[in-house]
Protein backbone atom coordinates (compact mmCIF):
# COMPACT_ATOMS: atom_id res chain seq x y z
CA UNK A 1 0.00 0.00 0.00
CA UNK A 2 1.07 3.70 -0.75
CA UNK A 3 0.66 4.36 3.11
CA UNK A 4 3.19 2.92 4.21
CA UNK A 5 5.81 4.52 2.63
CA UNK A 6 4.64 7.35 4.52
CA UNK A 7 4.22 6.09 7.55
CA UNK A 8 5.57 8.37 9.92
CA UNK A 9 3.99 11.24 8.70
CA UNK A 10 0.32 8.93 8.64
CA UNK A 11 1.21 8.51 12.73
CA UNK A 12 2.77 11.94 12.94
CA UNK A 13 -1.10 13.51 12.13
CA UNK A 14 -2.60 11.25 14.50
CA UNK A 15 -0.36 11.02 17.06
CA UNK A 16 -2.50 14.04 19.63
CA UNK A 17 -5.45 11.65 19.21
CA UNK A 18 -4.15 8.12 18.48
CA UNK A 19 -3.95 7.16 22.22
CA UNK A 20 -7.71 8.54 23.28
CA UNK A 21 -8.97 6.44 19.79
CA UNK A 22 -6.59 3.54 20.49
CA UNK A 23 -8.37 2.72 23.98
CA UNK A 24 -12.11 4.14 22.78
CA UNK A 25 -12.51 2.48 19.90
CA UNK A 26 -11.24 -0.91 21.28
CA UNK A 27 -13.30 -0.62 24.27
CA UNK A 28 -9.90 -0.74 26.64
CA UNK A 29 -9.45 -4.26 25.17
CA UNK A 30 -5.81 -3.06 23.58
CA UNK A 31 -5.14 -2.50 27.88
CA UNK A 32 -5.47 -5.98 28.17
CA UNK A 33 -4.13 -7.54 24.88
CA UNK A 34 -0.67 -5.69 26.06
CA UNK A 35 -1.18 -7.10 29.50
CA UNK A 36 -0.93 -10.77 28.22
CA UNK A 37 1.64 -9.95 25.49
CA UNK A 38 4.26 -8.33 28.31
CA UNK A 39 3.07 -11.76 30.32
CA UNK A 40 4.43 -13.50 27.82
CA UNK A 41 7.54 -12.20 27.66
CA UNK A 42 10.47 -13.74 28.83
CA UNK A 43 12.23 -11.44 31.68
CA UNK A 44 15.00 -9.18 29.73
CA UNK A 45 17.15 -6.52 30.98
CA UNK A 46 17.88 -4.37 27.41
CA UNK A 47 14.79 -4.85 25.50
CA UNK A 48 14.16 -3.44 22.20
CA UNK A 49 10.65 -2.18 21.29
CA UNK A 50 9.68 -1.96 17.49
CA UNK A 51 7.42 0.56 16.57
CA UNK A 52 7.34 2.25 20.31
CA UNK A 53 4.68 4.77 19.24
CA UNK A 54 3.56 6.19 22.26
CA UNK A 55 4.98 3.79 24.44
CA UNK A 56 2.06 1.99 26.02
CA UNK A 57 3.91 -1.73 25.66
CA UNK A 58 7.13 -0.49 26.82
CA UNK A 59 5.57 1.05 29.97
CA UNK A 60 3.69 -2.50 30.67
CA UNK A 61 7.02 -4.28 30.34
CA UNK A 62 8.98 -1.91 32.97
CA UNK A 63 5.90 -1.54 35.54
CA UNK A 64 5.97 -5.82 35.52
CA UNK A 65 9.75 -5.98 35.90
CA UNK A 66 9.98 -7.78 32.62
CA UNK A 67 12.40 -5.78 31.35
CA UNK A 68 15.21 -3.42 33.31
CA UNK A 69 15.76 -1.01 30.17
CA UNK A 70 13.66 -0.10 26.97
CA UNK A 71 14.92 1.20 23.92
CA UNK A 72 12.63 2.27 21.37
CA UNK A 73 12.26 2.90 17.59
CA UNK A 74 9.82 4.34 15.71
CA UNK A 75 9.45 6.36 12.26
CA UNK A 76 7.20 8.71 14.11
CA UNK A 77 8.75 11.75 16.10
CA UNK A 78 5.36 13.45 17.32
CA UNK A 79 4.41 9.11 18.58
CA UNK A 80 7.26 9.35 20.64
CA UNK A 81 7.16 12.75 21.50
CA UNK A 82 3.76 11.69 23.81
CA UNK A 83 5.42 8.60 24.51
CA UNK A 84 8.55 10.60 26.57
CA UNK A 85 6.24 12.42 28.42
CA UNK A 86 4.12 9.52 29.71
CA UNK A 87 7.85 7.37 30.43
CA UNK A 88 9.36 10.76 32.06
CA UNK A 89 6.00 11.07 33.95
CA UNK A 90 6.32 7.85 35.69
CA UNK A 91 10.44 7.88 35.80
CA UNK A 92 10.77 5.22 33.24
CA UNK A 93 14.08 4.19 32.02
CA UNK A 94 13.27 4.32 28.07
CA UNK A 95 15.45 5.40 25.12
CA UNK A 96 13.77 6.60 22.25
CA UNK A 97 15.58 6.33 18.84
CA UNK A 98 14.32 7.34 15.76
CA UNK A 99 14.99 5.13 12.63
CA UNK A 100 13.33 2.57 10.11
CA UNK A 101 12.72 -1.13 11.20
CA UNK A 102 14.10 -2.92 8.28
CA UNK A 103 17.17 -0.83 8.71
CA UNK A 104 18.49 -0.49 12.71
CA UNK A 105 21.15 1.35 13.55
CA UNK A 106 22.25 -0.96 16.28
CA UNK A 107 24.85 -3.59 16.16
CA UNK A 108 24.23 -6.84 16.22
CA UNK A 109 23.12 -9.06 19.42
CA UNK A 110 22.44 -5.70 21.42
CA UNK A 111 19.48 -6.78 22.91
CA UNK A 112 17.88 -9.82 25.55
CA UNK A 113 14.70 -9.42 24.48
CA UNK A 114 12.66 -7.74 21.15
CA UNK A 115 9.07 -6.63 21.31
CA UNK A 116 6.53 -4.62 18.65
CA UNK A 117 2.95 -4.13 18.93
CA UNK A 118 0.71 -3.55 16.22
CA UNK A 119 4.11 -2.18 14.01
CA UNK A 120 4.77 -5.16 12.07
CA UNK A 121 1.79 -4.61 9.20
CA UNK A 122 3.24 -1.42 8.58
CA UNK A 123 6.20 -2.52 7.66
CA UNK A 124 6.97 -2.06 3.58
CA UNK A 125 8.84 -5.76 3.74
CA UNK A 126 7.59 -7.79 6.70
CA UNK A 127 10.64 -10.50 5.83
CA UNK A 128 13.21 -7.77 6.27
CA UNK A 129 11.75 -5.84 9.50
CA UNK A 130 12.14 -9.68 10.83
CA UNK A 131 15.52 -10.41 10.18
CA UNK A 132 16.59 -7.35 11.26
CA UNK A 133 15.17 -7.98 14.77
CA UNK A 134 16.76 -11.51 14.56
CA UNK A 135 19.95 -9.71 13.96
CA UNK A 136 19.85 -7.33 16.70
CA UNK A 137 18.62 -10.18 19.00
CA UNK A 138 21.20 -11.59 20.77
CA UNK A 139 21.27 -15.96 20.99
CA UNK A 140 18.78 -17.20 23.03
CA UNK A 141 16.77 -13.98 23.23
CA UNK A 142 12.89 -14.13 22.67
CA UNK A 143 10.63 -12.13 20.00
CA UNK A 144 7.34 -11.16 21.36
CA UNK A 145 4.52 -9.69 19.03
CA UNK A 146 1.11 -8.54 18.97
CA UNK A 147 -0.48 -7.79 15.88
CA UNK A 148 -4.33 -7.49 14.17
CA UNK A 149 -5.60 -10.60 12.88
CA UNK A 150 -8.73 -11.96 11.35
CA UNK A 151 -11.14 -13.64 13.04
CA UNK A 152 -12.00 -17.29 11.97
CA UNK A 153 -15.42 -17.71 13.09
CA UNK A 154 -18.28 -16.52 10.92
CA UNK A 155 -20.23 -14.13 12.95
CA UNK A 156 -17.53 -12.76 14.61
CA UNK A 157 -16.05 -12.01 11.16
CA UNK A 158 -19.16 -10.40 9.93
CA UNK A 159 -19.22 -8.20 13.05
CA UNK A 160 -15.50 -7.41 12.44
CA UNK A 161 -16.05 -6.03 8.81
CA UNK A 162 -18.65 -4.13 9.91
CA UNK A 163 -16.99 -2.04 12.28
CA UNK A 164 -13.69 -2.19 10.61
CA UNK A 165 -15.10 -1.03 7.42
CA UNK A 166 -17.75 1.58 8.73
CA UNK A 167 -17.83 2.53 12.33
CA UNK A 168 -13.72 2.79 12.81
CA UNK A 169 -12.49 4.90 9.82
CA UNK A 170 -15.89 7.14 10.34
CA UNK A 171 -15.30 7.98 13.92
CA UNK A 172 -11.11 8.18 13.52
CA UNK A 173 -11.91 10.50 10.61
CA UNK A 174 -14.00 13.07 12.94
CA UNK A 175 -11.71 13.10 15.95
CA UNK A 176 -8.32 12.92 14.19
CA UNK A 177 -9.52 14.63 11.20
CA UNK A 178 -7.74 12.77 9.42
CA UNK A 179 -9.11 11.49 6.00
CA UNK A 180 -7.08 8.42 5.56
CA UNK A 181 -5.61 7.26 8.50
CA UNK A 182 -8.38 4.75 10.04
CA UNK A 183 -9.46 3.85 6.48
CA UNK A 184 -5.68 2.29 6.34
CA UNK A 185 -5.63 0.76 9.42
CA UNK A 186 -8.86 -0.90 7.90
CA UNK A 187 -6.94 -1.87 4.38
CA UNK A 188 -3.86 -2.74 6.43
CA UNK A 189 -5.21 -5.38 9.03
CA UNK A 190 -7.45 -7.19 5.98
CA UNK A 191 -4.17 -7.32 3.86
CA UNK A 192 -1.88 -8.87 6.59
CA UNK A 193 -0.92 -12.03 7.14
CA UNK A 194 -1.77 -14.13 10.61
CA UNK A 195 -1.46 -17.26 12.24
CA UNK A 196 0.69 -19.98 10.52
CA UNK A 197 1.48 -17.98 7.68
CA UNK A 198 2.98 -15.50 9.85
CA UNK A 199 4.62 -17.76 12.06
CA UNK A 200 6.48 -19.21 8.54
CA UNK A 201 7.81 -15.83 7.97
CA UNK A 202 9.20 -15.84 11.78
CA UNK A 203 10.78 -19.52 10.69
CA UNK A 204 12.33 -17.75 7.53
CA UNK A 205 13.74 -15.00 9.55
CA UNK A 206 15.57 -17.85 11.65
CA UNK A 207 13.72 -17.89 14.61
CA UNK A 208 12.69 -21.05 16.04
CA UNK A 209 10.39 -22.78 18.88
CA UNK A 210 7.47 -20.62 17.48
CA UNK A 211 4.14 -20.36 19.29
CA UNK A 212 1.26 -18.37 18.65
CA UNK A 213 -2.00 -17.35 20.32
CA UNK A 214 -5.48 -15.60 19.05
CA UNK A 215 -6.54 -13.31 21.64
CA UNK A 216 -10.35 -11.85 21.77
CA UNK A 217 -11.80 -14.44 19.07
CA UNK A 218 -8.77 -13.67 16.99
CA UNK A 219 -9.01 -10.19 16.54
CA UNK A 220 -5.49 -9.83 17.34
CA UNK A 221 -2.94 -12.72 18.26
CA UNK A 222 0.63 -12.35 20.22
CA UNK A 223 3.83 -14.20 18.86
CA UNK A 224 6.48 -15.69 20.35
CA UNK A 225 9.78 -17.18 19.22
CA UNK A 226 13.47 -17.98 20.25
CA UNK A 227 16.64 -16.92 18.27
CA UNK A 228 18.68 -20.49 18.66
Amino acid sequence: MEEKQHIGQLFNRIAPTYDGLNHGLSLNIDRLWRRKTVQKMAPAKQVLDVAIGTADLAIEMLVRGKAEQVTGLDLSTEMMAIGEEKCAAKHLPVEFVLGDAQKMPFEDASFDGVTCAFGCRNFSNLDEGLREMYRVLKPGGQVTILEFSYPTRRYIRVLYDFYFTHVLPTIGRIVSRDKTAYTYLNRSVKSFCWGETFVQHLRDAGFRDEHFEPVSLGIATIYTAIKW
